[in-house]
């Protein structure tokens, strides 16, 4: 019997090795290019560091430009339903899912710069939005850095220059504020943006500069015109990494520690940083004679033209049982809060 004991005993020393040992690599998608900031900036060495941390125990392949199928809209539910382990989406893209955040999109309260909005996104999402995403591992929620007006054919300095223009806006919130200030908002997506331009198809595009290099908007749009210093962009499009949240459970507790001491706070600075510096090439890549800034009176006229969207989307939060104007008003405080 003893003889026998030692080598299954052996056995079952090896084998619990083995398992620990045992590689799990996660499948991460999302809807942009390889060649994408969000990929090469901070998707791969977000995985790379999971992978040093748990001495190659933990690995990602990645799926960009919607590889695993379906579209940027069904992004989020492929994480739920386990298609993708992981999903860098838009909240937005899946309308009506993630109410709470919408308030994060509004016209003309959130400040311009990764480092300045993602500290207000994150805050705001501890707080007041994490019913939006029960059922998911969330991984970080951020922001695009805010947007600007990149047009075609003429420069918009005031709320008239805006009237009969057809602009691209990413979310319906973002459609909203486009409508708030008298343009024609047209929705697609990145991918179809550029094009449609050229083809004058719509004049222009609500979006934020990090995207203007890798969409070529800046060969399509000669001008960008931008918020006064220190002032609230025109909108947001908020971001998020989620994780199939059985997934993330079924791991060792080593390796979910590893996932979450790089999550959060500390994924949302990382995709700060990079969004910080990929604005700032493209801005400063742009001829001088293409950038506009908003003088005061020009943008105290859009901001008070864009009232009526933020009154519309309170309405609608209310009717669906939110305090739409308790959402709002929390953005605007952690906003004047100093983060």
């Amino acid at each position: 019997m003893k003889s026998l004991a030692i080598p299954a005993l052996c056995a079952a020393l090896l084998g619990a090795g083995s398992a620990q040992a045992e590689t799990i690599t996660l499948k991460v998608a999302h809807f942009l290019p390889s060649t994408s900031n969000a990929q090469l900036n901070i998707i791969e060495p977000w995985c790379e560091q999971l992978r040093q941390e748990s001495a190659d125990r933990l690995k990602c392949q990645l799926y960009p430009s919607m590889q695993l199928g379906g579209t940027p809209a069904k992004l989020a539910d492929m994480a739920r339903n386990g298609v993708a382990d992981i999903v860098w989406t838009a909240p937005a893209y899946s309308a009506g899912k993630f109410p709470r955040v919408e308030a994060l999109e509004l016209p003309f309260v959130l400040p311009m710069g990764g480092k300045a909005g993602n500290a207000i996104i994150w805050d705001f999402y501890e707080r007041y939005a994490r019913d939006d995403f029960k059922g998911y591992k969330v991984l970080v929620v951020h922001g695009d850095g805010g947007m600007s007006l990149h047009a075609r054919g003429k420069p918009v300095r005031t709320l008239a220059d805006l009237a009969g223009l057809k602009l691209r806006a990413s979310s319906r919130t973002a459609a909203k504020t486009v409508e708030s200030l008298g343009a024609t908002p047209v929705s697609m997506p990145p991918a179809q943006m550029t094009e449609a331009i050229s083809k004058g198809v719509v004049d222009g595009a609500l979006a934020a500069w990090e995207v203007v290099p890798a969409t070529k908007l800046d060969e399509v749009t000669r001008y960008h015109s931008d918020v006064p210093a220190g002032q609230p962009a025109f909108g947001y499009t908020v971001l998020t990494m989620l994780m199939n949240q059985r997934r993330f459970d079924s791991l060792p507790a080593d390796l979910q520690a590893i996932i979450e001491r790089n999550s959060g706070k500390a994924l949302s600075e990382r995709f700060a940083t990079a969004w910080d510096a990929a604005t700032a090439k493209a801005h400063d890549a742009t001829p001088a004679d293409g950038l506009v800034v908003l003088d005061d009176a020009a943008y105290g006229e859009m901001r008070k033209a864009s009232d009526g969207a933020v009154q519309g989307w309170i309405d609608e939060a209310d009717a669906k049982g939110l305090d739409g104007k308790a959402l709002v008003e929390a953005v605007r405080t952690l906003a004047g809060s100093g983060h």
